[in-house]
C-alpha cells in the first residue's frame, strides 16, 4: 500500500539534493513479485532535514534516524497510514540488546545496509529509475540479497554472532522470515542461533509475543514453530508447549501421534489472517497434556487436562502480556474446547448457553481444526452448525423475563439466591417452557419459596 505516496516521496528528496531509496522488506516483496504491506524509504537527509521538508512529520524514532511522513502529505489525499523515512546510518554497540546505544549518520547507502539484519532484508531500490527491461528500477545490493533469495535461504548481514547479539529478536525474525517464504536458515545463522538461543529472554515480553503472533498468523505456522524447535527457541521462549513433544496419545483417538504433533497439524490448519485469539486458542488448547499424562489399564488418559490447561495458559499469557481482553477470549477457547463432545446430549438451555459463548465461530473453527488435526471426523462439527442455523433469530439470547427487582416486588427476599432462581428461569425460557413475564414469575414461585 501506499506506493504513490512512497515513490512521491522519492521525488521530494532527490529535489532537495539527497539522495533516497527504496528499503528493506518492499524491495524484498518486488523482487519476489509480492505485494508489500508498506514502503521504507532510506536516505542521506537527517531527521532534522526530513521534518523541515515535509510539514506534519512524527519524529518517533528521531533519535534512531526515523521519521513517519503522513501519506496525505504526499499527495494521497483521500489515503490514511504513513511512509517511514529514516537516515542513512551506521549503529554503535547495542548494550541493551536492543537499541545502539549510538547513531552515526551517513551519507552511504551500503553502510546503512551492513547494519541491517538479513541479506534479503539489505536491499535497496531506486523506482525512478525504472524501465520497462527493469520494471522495479536499478536494485542496489551489497550484501547478495538477491543471490540469497534465489537460493532460498536466510542469511544475516555480517557476522551471525554479532547481529544477533545486536538484537536477540533477530532470532525469533529469522524464524518466521523462513517460514514465510519456505526458505532455508543458513547452517551459520542457524548454529548461532542454537547457541544464543536462552539470550531470547533479554527481548522484552511483548516483542516476543508480538513476533510470534506473527509467526502463528502469517500462514506458515507449522514450519514456525518446527524452526523454533530445531532452532532450541521453543523451550526458552514457549517451554509450555515444548513440553508436549514424547507425551502420547490413545491412538483410536489421535492416530496422528503425540500432543505436539498433533499441535502442530493444527497450526498447519491455521490459515493467513487467522484472528490472534484462535491462532494462540489453536496453539495452547491442549497445553494442559503433559501435566496430566496417565496411563490406564483402558487407554492413555489427560483426566482434568482442560482445567490445569487453564491455569497453564493464564499463566502463559500473563507473562506475554495479553490484553485483558485477548487473555478472556483464549482462555475461553481452551477452557471450552472438550464442550463439542457432548453437543448432541445438550438440552435447549445448556446448546443456547455454549453456542452464545463470545466470538463462538472461533470456537467452532477451533473444533474443526481440532478434529482434522487427529480423526479427522466431522460429525459434531456438523451437528452444532445444523443445530444453531435452526434455531430462530433470537432464540439463542431472548430479553430476559425476569430481573431481582421483579423478585423484590413479588414478596422475595433479596440475597444470594436470587441468582439461582433468575438461571432457573432463564433456563425455562430457553427450553421454550415459558414465553411471558407471567409465566416467568409463576414458574419462580412455584419452584422457590418466598422466603
Amino acid at each position: 500500500m501506499h506506493r504513490k505516496a512512497a515513490l512521491e516521496a522519492i521525488r521530494v528528496l532527490r529535489a532537495r539534493g539527497h539522495q533516497a531509496l527504496w528499503a528493506g522488506g518492499c524491495v524484498r516483496d518486488l523482487m519476489l513479485g509480492r505485494h508489500p504491506a508498506d514502503y521504507d524509504v532510506a536516505t542521506s537527509a537527517t531527521p532534522h532535514e526530513v521534518m523541515n521538508i515535509f510539514p506534519e512529520t512524527y519524529a518517533v524514532g528521531a533519535q534512531f534516524g526515523v521519521v513517519l511522513v503522513p501519506v496525505k502529505v504526499l499527495g494521497e489525499a483521500e489515503g490514511r497510514g504513513r511512509i517511514e523515512v529514516a537516515t542513512f546510518r551506521s549503529d554503535g554497540a547495542y548494550l541493551d540488546g536492543r537499541h545502539p546505544d549510538s547513531v552515526r549518520y551517513t551519507t552511504s547507502p551500503r553502510h546503512d545496509v551492513e547494519r541491517r539484519d538479513f541479506t534479503i532484508n539489505g536491499l535497496l531500490l531506486d523506482p525512478i529509475s525504472a524501465t520497462p527491461n527493469t520494471p522495479h528500477g536499478e536494485v542496489l545490493d551489497y550484501v547478495e540479497g538477491l543471490a540469497d533469495l534465489n537460493r532460498g535461504i536466510v542469511r544475516t548481514i555480517g557476522k551471525p554472532e554479532q547481529r544477533f547479539a545486536e538484537d536477540k529478536l533477530r532470532m525469533l525474525r529469522a524464524a518466521r522470515f523462513a517460514a514465510r517464504f519456505g526458505y532455508a536458515i543458513e547452517a551459520p545463522t542457524a548454529d548461532a542461533i542454537r547457541k544464543l538461543a536462552a539470550q531470547i529472554h533479554q527481548v522484552s515480553c511483548e516483542r516476543i509475543r508480538d513476533e510470534l503472533t506473527k509467526m502463528l498468523t502469517e500462514g506458515h505456522a507449522r514450519r514456525a514453530f518446527e524452526l523454533l524447535d530445531e532452532t532450541g527457541l521453543l523451550r526458552e521462549a514457549l517451554p509450555e508447549i515444548a513440553r508436549m513433544k514424547g507425551v502420547e496419545q490413545p491412538p483410536q483417538y489421535h492416530p496422528e501421534g503425540d500432543v505436539f504433533v498433533h499441535t502442530l497439524l493444527l497450526l498447519e490448519g491455521l490459515p493467513a489472517g487467522s484472528s490472534l485469539t484462535l491462532a494462540w486458542g489453536a496453539l495452547l488448547h491442549d497445553v494442559g497434556k503433559p501435566a496430566t499424562f496417565r496411563r490406564a489399564p483402558d487407554r492413555i488418559r489427560f483426566d482434568g487436562h482442560v482445567e490445569i490447561g487453564g491455569r497453564i495458559a493464564e499463566d502463559l499469557l500473563s507473562r506475554l502480556r495479553f490484553s485483558n481482553r485477548e487473555r478472556e477470549q483464549i482462555l475461553a477457547l481452551v477452557e471450552n474446547h472438550m464442550r463439542f463432545a457432548d453437543v448432541q446430549k445438550m438440552k435447549d438451555s445448556t446448546f443456547k448457553r455454549f453456542v452464545r459463548l463470545a466470538d463462538f465461530d472461533e470456537h467452532l473453527a477451533l473444533h474443526r481444526l481440532d478434529c482434522l488435526a487427529s480423526h479427522g471426523k466431522l460429525d459434531l462439527y456438523d451437528y452444532t452448525r445444523e443445530r444453531l442455523a435452526s434455531i430462530p433469530a433470537g432464540a439463542v439470547r431472548p430479553a430476559l423475563l425476569l430481573n431481582g427487582h421483579d423478585l423484590i416486588a413479588a414478596g422475595f427476599t433479596p440475597g444470594p439466591r436470587f441468582a439461582e432462581i433468575l438461571a432457573a428461569v432463564e433456563d425455562a425460557q430457553l427450553e421454550g417452557m415459558i414465553t411471558t413475564r407471567d409465566e416467568a414469575m409463576g414458574f419462580a414461585e412455584s419452584n422457590f419459596a418466598r422466603q
